[in-house]
């Protein structure tokens, strides 16, 4: 990381936060003509952004054209709205569509090679992954290697500058224990969400404040704040929620090690069941894992585990690193058994209904039809293996994590932050995690990465767009 010596008095751009939404914003802003400066709180860049599997939402693609699948924004529309179950903001919806291909194109412009995940958790298979982190990183080496760049990591944001007739003109920072007020022509906020911040949990989503904590050390709302103390209007605070599989690594017991990162893991999007302390299921699991979450909470202890068989282990992939089952099993995340009934045992399960459980699934396989939480069994064969039957036998014991929050600051479709009048705050735009208004109720896997990079780009060249011309 460098940090250009040569500071100009006014940028034209700031830009808060360098996870991947704030390196594409800042890349894309620098390679428009502007002069801008990235600021990131902590000592490293990367936030959530480097702790996310890796997998982004793109509808259209050649890659997808390459492997036979058929994709477009008015698909991905549809599955956008009906997993917010309709509550999505229309304005960040049009957005991320008309930007989604360009941020695609764009990122693999600079380097980045995605790889089609077959998941059986969408209508078609439109997770492009690439390795935990690397978008992140090859972004910000790009941003940091153009000469008209700059970057500043310990630096916290604490307010924005707001110019008599509401413009916001720069921010006000802390940085080796100094104040220090620094001026831009926009600011963009990705900042991140607030699932560090026990205070806004508290005062938004109370029955997460001890969920399992994940994602960026940093992210205590700082963004969020800034924004809401000029007017911003918020949106979807009322659906946060945590994130079903977030890892349980010495199971039976059940402390969280301060020192150990919980890893989320989803064989679920492989076949495998999901079961609870009584050994039966008790939801879809082919549901997002927002929902699957809500549910899981409600369970003996908090506690699931998904359950699966070598044939559904064998088609693990590198990325996103919640499809890597082996890596996981590797380094202790996944129990192994040779038998059900050893399994069960190691999980403390009766081994009995356990058995039972997963003899009853593999008869809903064979009729195509699950009548108890009506998951859809028709393409097994192809997208997700069909019976557990093969030996060995695996689980995951997982439980609810905040990863995200999900909400945030509301925007129009070309990212400007809006007041609680819907009219935008001139100057002020935002990307990624500290957007609201996106996902409505629930979440659809891979929007959330896929929001980082898509809205990124977008702010980037909005900011730029719309600078004041003298």
């Amino acid at each position: 990381m460098s940090i250009h010596e040569s500071q100009p008095a006014i940028y034209d751009v700031i830009v808060v936060g360098a996870g991947l939404a704030g390196n594409i914003a800042a890349l894309s802003a620098a390679e428009s003509g502007a002069t801008v400066l990235l600021l990131e709180k902590g000592a490293q860049y990367g936030g959530s952004s480097v702790k996310s599997g890796g997998g982004m939402l793109f509808a259209g693609t050649d890659i997808q054209a390459a492997a036979g699948i058929e994709d477009d924004n008015e698909q991905l529309r549809a599955s956008i709205l009906a997993a917010g179950r309709g509550k999505n903001d229309p304005a960040p919806v049009q957005a991320y569509l008309e930007h989604q291909l360009d941020t695609f194109e764009f990122m693999r412009g600079h380097g980045i090679d995605f790889t089609l995940t077959i998941t059986g958790t969408d209508v078609v298979s439109r997770m492009h992954a690439a390795p935990q982190g690397y978008a992140t990183k090859v972004m910000h080496e790009k941003f940091v290697a153009l000469d008209h760049t700059h970057y500043w990591p310990s630096s916290t944001a604490r307010r924005l500058v707001q110019a008599a007739e509401g413009r916001v003109t720069g921010v006000v920072l802390e940085r080796d224990g100094q104040e220090i007020v620094l001026h831009a022509a926009a600011v963009i906020l990705t900042s991140g969400g607030f699932a560090r911040s026990r205070e806004l949990l508290e005062t938004f989503a109370p029955q997460w404040a001890d969920a399992t904590k994940m994602g960026g050390v940093d992210n205590t709302g700082d963004g969020l704040r800034m924004a809401w103390a000029l007017g911003a209007d918020v949106a979807d605070m009322g659906y946060v929620e945590a994130s079903f599989g977030a890892s349980i690594k010495n199971y039976p017991d059940l402390s969280e090690d301060p020192n150990e990162e919980p890893r989320l893991l989803y064989p679920n999007s492989q076949g495998a069941i999901i079961v609870n302390l009584d050994g039966k299921r008790f939801v879809d699991e082919n549901l997002n894992y927002k929902t699957i979450s809500s549910i899981c909470v409600r369970q003996p202890a908090g506690i699931g585990f998904q359950v699966f068989d070598d044939w559904m282990m064998n088609r693990s992939q590198v990325a996103p690193t919640p499809a890597d089952f082996k890596s996981a099993l590797a380094d202790g995340y996944v129990i192994v058994a040779d038998t059900v009934e050893d399994l069960a045992e190691k999980l403390q399960i009766d081994p009995y209904m356990l058995r039972a459980t997963i003899n009853a699934y593999n008869g809903f396989v064979d009729e195509g039809v699950d009548p108890e939480f009506g998951r859809s069994l028709s393409d097994y064969g192809v997208a997700r293996g069909g019976h557990l039957d093969t030996a060995p036998y695996y689980a995951f014991p997982c439980r609810s994590g905040l990863t995200t929050t999900f909400c945030g600051v509301r925007v129009d479709e070309q990212l400007n932050v809006v007041d609680v009048f819907g009219k935008p705050i001139p100057g002020l735009f935002a990307a990624g995690e500290v957007v609201g208004g996106f996902h409505g109720a629930t979440y659809l896997s891979g929007t959330g990465l896929g929001k980082a990079g898509v809205f990124g780009r977008a702010a980037g060249l909005s900011s730029v767009a719309q600078l004041p011309r003298s």
